[in-house]
């Protein structure tokens, strides 16, 4: 393919894990005095990490100790409602299968992402795991960009990031490489080309058979 690296997106991308985030922040933010988010809420919030996300709902103080509890309870459920979403391990068979050096490449807690990554068995088709936590940096920061291509001898040019927010866009951007979005997670389509994704997709299979063809052309 004309890519060697892939690095993809997890959540909204790979797994639909959005049952498990509002159930966290529908455990944490009652005991902070907020009431309960809806899932409406708590998908416009995500996308920018975990302290970015809390900080649409509390105030800079509380959010240390609001970001505790949520892990620790997130870290509780974390499996019991995740799913992979259609097309992503054939995705990543493909992918695997044609020798490119693929690496999830998201904000969440590294370790949950890569608990999560095991469940459905991506994880023997993955290079790397790369999640918030992992080194100081999170998206859409060029450091973390930087890092991720120097630890998998990857060159931007042949670099692409799967994702579903305008947070990878401008992370791939940020980056130097290009970004395909699919609009299974956050946003939709016109605010993923506004946000000046390369390409857009409803869903992965249509954006697998969109890297086969380009292959073959």
């Amino acid at each position: 393919m004309a890519y060697r690296t892939i690095l993809l997106d997890l959540d909204g991308t790979l797994v639909d894990a959005f049952t498990t985030i509002h159930r966290a922040y529908q455990h944490t933010l009652p005991q902070f005095g907020r009431p309960a988010p809806t899932m409406a809420e708590v998908r416009n919030a995500v996308g920018g990490g975990l302290r970015n996300a809390m900080g649409h709902f509390l105030p800079e103080e509380q959010i240390p100790r609001a970001l505790e509890v949520h892990q620790t309870y997130t870290d509780q459920i974390l499996l019991e409602d995740v799913k992979a979403m259609p097309g992503a391990i054939d995705l990543l068979e493909v992918l695997h299968t044609s020798g490119l050096s693929l690496a999830v490449y998201t904000n969440k807690h590294g370790g949950s992402s890569r608990r999560i990554c095991d469940h459905p068995g991506f994880t023997q088709l993955l290079k790397a795991n790369y999640g918030a936590g992992d080194t100081p940096w999170i998206k859409p920061q060029p450091e973390l960009a930087a890092h991720v291509l120097g630890e998998l001898n990857a060159e931007p040019a042949t670099t692409l990031l799967i994702g579903d927010s305008p947070y990878d866009v401008q992370a791939a951007h940020n980056g130097g490489f290009q970004c395909w979005c699919v609009t299974t997670g956050t946003h939709t389509e016109e605010q993923l080309k506004v946000a000046k994704a390369d390409r857009v997709f409803a869903n992965l299979p249509a954006l697998q058979a969109a890297l086969l063809a380009a292959d073959n052309q």
